[in-house]
């Protein structure tokens, strides 16, 4: 235990995928060295890891069967990004809605609330769209909607643990590392991933560790550090295919904005009405346009050919069509869906 407390702490070497194990097998047995867990989590959250040591993490949780055990997922993307940065409405969840729209097949997954006020577990509750509770509704989903939204299962029993171990203390406090490479750590065998990453440090981490299991990755960033593509300022995308490029709004003839559009509302009702109002292309022209240029990632990870232009207007037309808005409530009838959710405005004509 010391050795590994040790190695975390003062960065001498990497963690080895052995001492992962035994640390897994302590928890496991509910006989984990007291406070070992929290010194663990504490120590990856604040001397962040080498690509090395979460490669060996990874590993240990056994990700490879995991993926292999949950049968492919052809032809989707998945978004998911890494929390932190400004907070902004939630862009993730509405561009999986209007990819879908425009017949790319999307998967999302999440969690509740870490440094934003609504985490997409939360508003996904608050919007009444029901979380798939395994892979084989994850499955169906996916072909009756083109969409779908994965619950916890996805991630390993491992984080539960963990969370039980360190109770009273709060996850989000001490498992901060676990958080921002929460995209690593969910067993959804996609075609590819889109990843917004607020901070350069841990997209160099996420890209060399997801390079090295041979994982379709796309790392998405900008200078204002929010985990999402911006339509108003420079992005940077880098793929683990060899693609690396910027892509700016302006080249690509969007409107000029600000944080100020991707603004966030606050209480469960607001929050839904306004997503909805987002959906329907409501909000301002910089808010649509980032929505849909992430929208556009989706297709082109996915393998849809086109410009970047094409691929953003493809998008907005699902928006202003009330594609997105009707498909958003085909998903609250779907069964499971959750009877406390708020009520939301109709789907447009």
């Amino acid at each position: 235990m010391s050795e590994l407390i040790d190695a975390l702490v003062n960065e001498g070497r990497p963690v080895e995928e052995a001492e992962w194990d035994s640390f897994w097998e302590r928890l496991r047995s509910r006989r984990p060295v007291p406070g070992e867990a929290a010194a663990v989590l504490a120590g990856l959250s604040a001397r962040r890891p080498g690509a090395a040591t979460l490669s060996a993490l990874l590993a240990s949780l056994d990700m490879d069967r995991r993926l292999e055990e949950a049968g492919p997922f052809p032809d989707t993307v998945n978004i998911v990004g890494t929390g932190g940065g400004p907070r902004t409405f939630n862009v993730s969840v509405a561009a999986a809605f209007v990819a879908a729209a425009t017949g790319v097949r999307v998967l999302k997954t999440g969690s509740r609330a870490y440094t934003s006020g609504v985490g997409s577990v939360d508003l996904l509750g608050f919007l009444g769209v029901p979380l798939t509770t395994s892979h084989a509704q994850t499955r169906e989903f996916l072909d009756r909607h083109g969409v779908a939204f994965t619950g916890d299962f996805v991630f390993p029993r491992e984080l539960a643990l963990l969370a039980r171990s360190v109770y009273p203390l709060d996850m989000r406090t001490v498992g901060r590392f676990l958080s921002r490479v929460g995209p690593l750590l969910a067993a959804v065998p996609t075609t590819a991933q889109v990843t917004g990453v607020s901070e350069p440090a841990l997209a160099d981490l996420l890209f060399h560790t997801a390079q090295s299991s041979g994982r379709a990755l796309w790392l998405c960033s900008n200078d204002l550090g929010v985990d999402e593509l911006l339509s108003f300022r420079p992005n940077t995308v880098r793929s683990t295919r060899g693609d690396t490029y910027d892509l700016n709004g302006e080249d690509l003839g969007l409107a000029p904005g600000s944080l100020d559009d991707l603004r966030p509302v606050d209480g469960p009702e607001a929050v839904a009405r306004d997503f909805v109002r987002l959906l329907g292309g409501g909000r301002s022209r910089a808010a649509t346009q980032t929505v849909c240029l992430n929208a556009a990632a989706l297709a082109r990870a996915n393998g849809h050919p086109g410009l970047w232009t094409d691929l953003v207007g493809i998008a907005a037309d699902a928006v202003h069509s009330g594609a997105a808005v009707r498909l958003l409530h085909s998903l609250r009838d779907a069964k499971g869906t959750r009877p406390r959710s708020v009520p939301v405005p109709g789907a447009a004509s």
